[in-house]
C-alpha cells in the first residue's frame, strides 16, 4: 500500500514503458521492517525528489510494487540505503537491506546497488523540522521518502555525469 502519492497515470492502471528507451532514472529505497521510502531521479540523473513511501505487506507483494515502480519511471538503476552502524560495521539491518537488495536485482533484472544511509533518516527529520508551518501535515506523514531522496542526491553528488560512474575520494 502506497500511503502518500498517487502512482500511475490516473486511471489506476500503471503506463507501460519499455526498457528500449535508454532509461536513465535512478530509484532510491529507504528500506525498513514496516515502510520504504522511494525516491527517484531525473533522466539526466540530476536531481532527486521523493516519490513515495509504501507500507510494507509482504515480500512477494513488495516486490511486485516495485517492479511495477521502475517500468512506469523507465528506472535504469536502484539503490537500496545500506543501514551501517556509525562504526561501518554492518548490524542486523544492514544484512537485512543487502538481502532485500538481492532480491530485487533478481526480480528486476536492474543493476541494483547497496549505498550507505548513516544519518539519512536524522537529517530529513531535520530538514522536515525546520520546514514552514505549513508543511506541518507533511511533517507529521512520514520521512522514508525524504529520506531516500537525501540519500538519492548524495548518491548523485557523487557521479561523474558524463561516464554514470561514482566519483570515489582519495585521500
Amino acid at each position: 500500500m502506497i500511503v502518500n502519492k498517487p502512482l500511475g497515470n490516473g486511471s489506476g492502471h500503471l503506463s507501460r514503458v519499455t526498457r528500449e528507451t535508454n532509461a536513465r532514472r535512478i530509484l532510491a529505497i529507504d528500506y525498513g521492517r514496516r515502510k520504504i521510502g522511494l525516491a527517484l531521479s531525473d533522466e539526466l540523473g540530476l536531481t532527486a525528489r521523493p516519490l513515495a513511501t509504501i507500507l510494507r505487506v509482504n515480500r512477494q507483494t513488495d516486490l511486485r510494487l516495485l517492479r511495477r515502480i521502475c517500468r512506469e519511471h523507465s528506472v535504469a538503476r536502484v539503490i537500496v540505503g545500506h543501514p551501517l552502524r556509525l562504526s561501518g560495521e554492518a548490524g542486523e539491518m544492514a544484512v537485512e537491506a543487502a538481502r532485500f537488495a538481492a532480491r530485487l536485482k533478481k526480480e528486476t533484472g536492474i543493476e541494483t546497488e547497496l549505498v550507505d544511509e548513516r544519518l539519512t533518516s536524522w537529517q530529513a527529520g531535520e530538514m522536515l523540522a525546520e520546514a514552514p508551518s505549513s508543511s506541518r501535515r507533511r511533517k507529521q506523514g512520514s520521512l522514508d521518502d525524504v529520506a531516500a531522496a537525501i540519500l538519492l542526491r548524495e548518491y548523485l553528488d557523487r557521479r561523474d555525469h558524463r561516464t554514470g560512474e561514482t566519483i570515489t575520494e582519495t585521500r
